[in-house]
């Protein structure tokens, strides 16, 4: 399929997120495990207070805290290797720790895509009663390696406009950022900012969880290809 990111000038707003709506859909398949653990609609969520504008002290901190912890997490995973680890493929069909980097950089900026345009909508707190997910609950689904799927083809390394590494480390750093920039200085009502997507119903501040659990997914990855077999050594 040919690559279609979002920062081709050729994509519209609502292609784009068609784009990233799939995206969602084919990396976590896995979610339909988790509903038989999810609470009841009937049921509130806990932490989530009917109302709510703006994001609590509580939120704001977790939030900041995860997304600088999962950054850092893809920069150390990937510290001093050398070319020959950086671009060593397990097994066929299976990804390198360079592409993982691609692909955790344009999933970065494809998913944030979501967040905005629904931040572009009125408020929609009649919504809430749709969500399954606690927070916490939805970064497990996330994280969780034991479900594997394939990603939309657009965000495949091999379709990536990152030529190398340090342009795709250098693209994360900075979308990076920007989120928990976001985050500290936001007044935007996050939690009654609801976003329907094909595979469920999510608030505007679990999407931004999600994306940082997205990128520990795949340092968990990288993680993985370190600890194969045939890893090459360091020289």
């Amino acid at each position: 399929m040919k690559c279609m990111l979002l920062n081709t000038p050729t994509c519209s707003g609502v292609h784009s997120m068609k784009q990233a709506a799939a995206l969602l859909l084919l990396v976590f398949l896995s979610f339909s495990s988790y509903n038989s653990n999810a609470r009841p609609k009937s049921r509130p969520l806990p932490g989530l207070r009917s109302g709510q504008r703006g994001l609590t002290k509580e939120e704001r901190t977790f939030a900041i805290q995860f997304l600088k912890e999962t950054e850092s997490g893809v920069f150390n995973a990937v510290k001093d290797l050398n070319e020959a680890q950086l671009t060593f493929k397990p097994a066929a069909g299976k990804w390198s720790i360079e592409e993982c980097v691609k692909h955790i950089a344009a999933a970065e900026e494809t998913l944030w895509k979501m967040v905005e345009a629904g931040l572009t909508k009125p408020v929609n707190p009649e919504k809430r009663a749709a969500l399954l997910f606690t927070d916490q609950q939805l970064i497990k689904a996330v994280e969780d390696r034991s479900k594997k799927s394939k990603t939309f083809a657009a965000l495949e390394p091999a379709h990536s406009s990152y030529k190398t590494l340090a342009e795709a480390l250098a693209a994360f750093k900075e979308n990076r950022e920007k989120r928990i920039r976001f985050i500290q200085n936001t007044k935007a009502d996050l939690r009654n900012h609801v976003l329907i997507t094909p595979i469920g119903t999510y608030d505007a501040y679990q999407f931004i969880l999600l994306i940082s659990a997205h990128s520990n997914r795949h340092t968990q990855q990288i993680e993985e290809v370190k600890a194969s077999t045939d890893f090459p050594k360091q020289a």
